[in-house]
C-alpha cells in the first residue's frame, strides 16, 4: 500500500518545463486568466529550455570537433554530428511552434480547435501545449494522413 501512495505522489509532482501541471476548479470558466499565464509560463520555459539546450550543444561540437586521422572515427564522429543537426532542427521548428502559440495566447485565441471551434481541453494542453486540434479532428487528420500516404 504505501508503494502505491509513494508512486500517486510522485505522479501528482510530475511537471511540465518545471511548472506543476494546472488544478481545475469546479466551474470555472475555461481558458480565464489564471490558464492562460499558467499555459504562458510553461511555454516561456520550455522556449527558454529548449534555446539553452541548442547552445550547449552547439559548443558541445564546436569543442569536441577534431580531424581523427582513423576514417571510421571521423565517419562515428560526423554522424553524431548529424544526429545532433538533425535534433536541434526538430528544436528549431518546435521553438516557432512555441512562439505561434505564445502568440495565441497573446490574441486570446489559445485553448480552441483551430478545425471545429470547440475546447480542446485543459488535460489535452497540458500533455501538448502547442496542440491547435481537439482530440477528434486531430484523429481524423491522421486518419486522413494515413490514407494519403498510402
Amino acid at each position: 500500500m504505501k508503494k502505491k501512495n509513494k508512486i500517486l505522489s510522485s505522479l501528482n509532482i510530475l511537471s511540465i518545463a518545471g511548472v506543476t501541471p494546472y488544478k481545475i476548479k469546479l466551474k470555472e470558466e475555461y481558458m480565464n486568466k489564471k490558464q492562460l499565464l499558467h499555459f504562458k509560463t510553461i511555454l516561456q520555459s520550455w522556449r527558454k529550455q529548449l534555446i539553452n539546450e541548442g547552445n550547449s550543444d552547439i559548443s558541445y561540437m564546436q569543442n569536441k570537433s577534431s580531424k581523427f586521422p582513423d576514417p571510421i572515427d571521423r565517419a562515428v564522429q560526423e554522424e553524431e554530428f548529424s544526429f545532433e543537426l538533425r535534433n536541434r532542427d526538430r528544436e528549431r521548428k518546435l521553438i516557432k511552434k512555441i512562439e505561434m502559440t505564445l502568440i495565441k495566447i497573446k490574441q486570446n485565441n489559445f485553448g480552441y480547435c483551430q478545425s471545429c471551434g470547440i475546447e480542446i481541453g485543459i488535460k489535452r494542453l497540458e500533455a501538448r501545449p502547442t496542440a491547435d486540434l481537439c482530440i477528434d479532428c486531430k484523429t481524423l487528420a491522421e486518419i486522413r494522413e494515413k490514407q494519403i500516404a498510402g
